[in-house]
């Protein structure tokens, strides 16, 4: 490879960064934050090449190694301009095209335009998302773009490389700590389009057998009554605010809005439930949050539920790589599609999260739950579980998958249905992939399938649904 230069002072050893770097947070309007790259971790790459020179313009021709070292060595003596023939002569070199893109990102972020930078770093980690370099600088992008959540996120996975020195690991924590405090307000949304095998989550039954008199008599059921599949259009929509109150304390809202319309009105979903309330830090890996919730949800025009209460949740870091959560949810809720189910609603869940390699969060939860309704065989008691990983994978994807079960057990028998109480299982399980990568006018495409089973012991709660879920989302 040839390259034409300028004599200019002698060159010296290159020494190639080492994979390690160090993250310190900026303001919260996405300022650029410092970066320390240490030397070392790699063997020293020497050039000796003899140049040709002929009237004040010397020729050099250089092997792809060679080019790369002085590319390098000109990025860490911030000699961006003589740096970026090289770079940009990396491009069309054979197996250089994870140097080249990280490179030129990094002297995108010097020149400020971190969404270029961005994009660099993300086309590296699209196919070699072990690279913890790349994630960390890919996170100082997002923050001088004032994308705190995702800076947050690829700092997490970066906190899980085990070649991490302790010292370097524990600023990245203080960093994500400063990224956490400095976020103020959060919003995304989505839409899109969702066939479904049985959007009034009904039996696919044709008769249930019911009480009459001495006598158990089966019943038909009609086309209202049994499940129906359907194309649904949805939307969704949240935000997150965060303010300052005093030292160590936040006052903390949560919007989280969800709408299924579909041609037969009278199974339309709406929901939005909002929840505020102040978090106390009370140390460098715990916080406390006290929430006033209120839920309202939508079917078919009336009023399914409307809720009021609070909950209280305790977050917990074990170390850099591993968070338990547990809450206490309490709330009144009151019908008006059917009023026995007016009543109390208390709740309890444990979570643990572990980040795994280094693309990858791992959860698992358990939870239970009390109904106390009005009409008595309407309440219950619930055990369930869930679990689920998500990652980012080859070729810019993030995917997920998790699934669950869970048991509920009624207090009294619908006494037309049957003379024991009802007891239900049900298993879950969902599917997501997306491509944060792509952008269509700003949106992000994705997919996620989720199958829903109920077994019961009373025909008309059986239940078996299948969803796919196609949508654009933007986030902010």
């Amino acid at each position: 490879m040839k390259v034409t230069v300028r004599p200019r002072a002698r060159h010296s050893h290159v020494t190639v960064a080492a994979l390690a770097g160090i993250l310190i947070a900026g303001s919260a309007h996405g300022e650029e934050v410092a970066s320390a790259i240490p030397a070392g971790g790699a063997a020293a790459t020497q050039l000796s090449v003899r140049p040709d020179c002929v009237d004040g313009k010397c020729s050099f021709r250089l092997s792809a190694p060679q080019l790369l070292a002085l590319a390098e060595k000109l990025v860490r003596e911030k000699k961006y301009d003589e740096a970026r023939p090289l770079v940009a002569a990396l491009s069309a070199a054979p197996g250089m095209s994870l140097p080249y893109n990280f490179l030129d990102g990094l002297i995108a972020l010097e020149d400020g335009d971190a969404k270029a930078a961005a994009a660099r770093f993300r086309a590296i980690l699209k196919d070699n998302p072990e690279q913890t370099r790349v994630r960390l600088e890919l996170a100082r992008a997002l923050m001088m773009q004032g994308k705190f959540g995702g800076a947050d996120y690829h700092l997490r996975l970066a906190q899980n490389d085990e070649d991490l020195p302790e010292d370097i690991a524990r600023m990245i924590g203080n960093a994500r700590s400063v990224i956490r405090s400095k976020r103020r307000f959060r919003f995304g949304f989505d839409f899109g389009f969702a066939p479904d095998s049985n959007i009034n989550s009904a039996t696919a039954a044709e008769t249930v057998d019911v009480n009459f008199g001495p006598l158990r008599v089966p019943v038909s059921l009609d086309e209202d009554s049994r499940a129906r599949s359907g194309l649904g259009v949805t939307a969704s929509i949240y935000a997150g605010l965060r303010l300052p109150a005093a030292d160590n304390v936040s006052i903390v809202a949560d919007l989280n809005a969800d709408t299924v319309k579909y041609e037969e009105s009278e199974f339309d979903d709406y929901s939005v439930q909002l929840a505020v309330g102040p978090e106390l830090k009370l140390s460098g890996s715990t916080n406390l949050r006290l929430q006033a919730v209120s839920l309202f949800r939508w079917y078919g025009g009336e009023v399914a539920a409307r809720q009021f209460g609070s909950k209280l949740t305790v977050q917990h870091d074990l170390d850099r790589t591993r968070r338990i959560a547990f809450q206490i949810d309490g709330r009144r809720t009151e019908s008006e599609l059917n009023s026995g189910y007016t009543g109390w609603q208390l709740g309890a869940n444990a979570t643990y999260e572990q980040v795994l390699g280094k693309s990858a969060i791992i959860s698992a939860s358990v939870l239970a739950r009390r109904d106390f309704m009005d009409f008595d065989p309407y309440s219950s008691k619930t055990l369930g579980v869930t679990a689920g990983i998500g990652a980012e994978l080859p070729y810019g994807i993030n995917a997920g998958l998790s699934g669950g079960v869970t048991y509920m057990a009624y207090d009294e028998p619908q006494l037309f249905f049957s003379e024991k109480s009802r007891s239900d299982w049900r298993f879950q399980a969902r599917a997501n992939a997306g491509l944060r990568q792509l952008r269509i006018a700003g949106f992000s495409p994705s997919v996620e399938y989720q199958f829903l089973k109920g077994d019961s012991n009373y025909t008309l709660y059986e239940t078996e649904r299948h969803r796919f879920e196609f949508k654009l989302a933007r986030y902010f």
